[in-house]
Parts: structure tokens; sequence; C-alpha cells
């Protein structure tokens, strides 16, 4: 695979397709360092509820945008952007190549689609209003004003939501028409990874079995000791279920049942919206990469 100058290669897929371990893998071959595009990756202590690769699984090969901020720092898009692109120039600038791995859709499509973020000053009073309504109202505004706009969505990210009716109520334009297109810096070379439903289903559950094992509950005791209860930590899928679980809201068998639920569900949202991407070529490489 020979890379061009300003080229990137964009390895995306749903939650547990395998992503980060074939980001690496290719990363041996065409000399290549990874940027993480997930939303949940840039917080410190947030490592195993969010499947954070570990230093021995990076195998030596340098990762960006992994545990940059507390989770008390509300991490927008726009500041994403910005830091991912700082380092895509840095890595080009040594002759290495860029990889961007991830499941976060917005950070690819901001970072790597050509769109463009809406000049749109914060409305305080209206997020204020909106912050007091539960997440079901929330996402049925949003979809009553722009359907498209809730798709890929993470389930209870109220702070995206009450973003995107800001944007739609103050431009009066849907989000994608609101966003606007710019000239893209960087070519592009999509690599999607993908299962048969049931495979990736099976990943999943394992991998929340391996959670569990691991000490979820006892990394979300700890977040909670030292950060509070912070809409970054308890809308985020993984912390959420161990919650209620230690809220004796729900036993830990079917806090974990729960967990692999939410994720299923998540992965269906997030191939959703990559497969709107018709660059992407879906399970273009060997099958021995797909770890």
């Amino acid at each position: 695979m020979t890379q061009k100058t300003n080229s990137v290669i964009a390895v995306v897929g749903a939650t547990a397709s395998g992503k980060s371990a074939y980001a690496i893998e290719l990363a041996k071959e065409v000399d290549g360092e990874i940027i993480s595009a997930d939303s949940r990756l840039v917080y410190k202590g947030m490592n195993i509820g969010t499947a954070k690769p570990t230093i021995e699984e990076m195998q030596g090969i340098p990762h960006y945008m992994i545990d940059i901020v507390e989770p008390e720092f509300n991490y927008s898009v726009g500041l994403y952007a910005k830091q991912a692109k700082e380092c895509i120039k840095d890595i080009i600038s040594r002759e290495k190549t860029a990889i961007v791995a991830g499941g976060t859709g917005l950070y690819f499509r901001i970072l790597l689609e050509n769109y463009d973020l809406p000049d749109v000053e914060p409305d305080y009073k209206l997020r204020d209003e909106l912050a007091k309504l539960p997440y079901e109202e929330l996402y049925n505004i949003l979809f009553d004003l722009d359907k498209s706009a809730v798709e890929g969505l993470e389930k209870n990210d109220k702070k995206k939501l009450i973003r995107y009716i800001e944007i739609v109520k103050l431009t009066g334009l849907p989000l994608n028409k609101a966003r606007g297109v710019k000239e893209n810096e960087f070519e592009v070379e999509w690599i999607g990874l993908n299962f048969p439903r049931e495979e990736l289903y099976d990943r999943i559950n394992k991998r929340v079995d391996l959670m569990i094992e691991l000490g979820l509950v006892d990394e979300t005791m700890y977040l909670l000791k030292k950060h509070g209860r912070i809409p970054n930590i308890t809308d985020t899928i993984g912390y959420r279920e161990m919650i209620a679980y230690l809220d004796g809201q729900m036993s830990l068998e079917e806090a974990k049942d729960k967990l692999k639920q939410n994720t299923r569900n998540y992965a269906k949202r997030q191939l959703t919206w990559f497969r709107k991407n018709e660059k992407i070529n879906w399970n273009c490489y060997p099958d021995k990469k797909k770890k």
C-alpha cells in the first residue's frame, strides 16, 4: 500500500469489530501512527468501560487523541477536529502514515469528510431549558426538527442532542446543511470492518464478559469517587449499567445483560452511520487482520 502526500487511512466500523487491532497491524506494515476517533477514549481513567487499548496492546505504535482530558471536561467535536488535524499533519511531516481509527462517526465526518462546523454561538438560555428535559423528549424534539440528525447518536448523549437542537433551531437548517462543506485537506482511503450480525453480537457479548472480569465494577466505583456523577461518566455505555447495579436497581447479571443489549444497539447505529459513506471499502483486506 503506497501512501501519497497528505493521504490518510481511515479504519471504521462498529464497536468490537477489531478496529484497534487491525489498525495496529496495519501501522506495522505501512510505518504508520494511529489517531483515535472515539469520543470516549479522550477521557483519562475511563479505560475498561471504553475498551481503551492498553500500552501492551499498542505494541509500541504511537497513538494520539487518547487520555488527553479529565472526564469533567466537555470535549467538543470542534476541538477534536483541531487537535486531530494537527496530529495528522505532524505524522505526515515526518513521512509516516496517518491512520485514523475508531467508531465515532461525527469525528470522521468533521475531520475527513469535508463537513464544516456551523458558526453558531451557544444559546445558554435554550440550553438550560433543554437540559431540564429527559433524553427521550429531547430525542423526539430533534427527530421532529431533523430526522436525519438523530442517526448515529449514542443513546443518552444529552449534550450532543442539545447542541444539535440548538444548531437546527438557530440556523433554521437541517444539521447537514447547517454544517456546510469545505475543501478536504487530505486524500482518504476508507477501510470498513464488519462481521455477520450474529458473529458481531457474539464478539460484543464476549467483550462485555471480559470487561466484568477485568474489573469494570471497580473502575466505575473509582470514577464515581474521584469525579462524582458527571454526565461524561453516567451517560457512557458501560458505566451507566454498572451504576444501576451499584445503586441496587438490578443484579450484576442483569446489568451485564443490559450492557450487552445497549452495546449491540449502539453497534447498529454506528453501522447505519458508516454505511452512508459510499467511499468505504468493507472487509477488503485479509481476515487475518480482523482480530
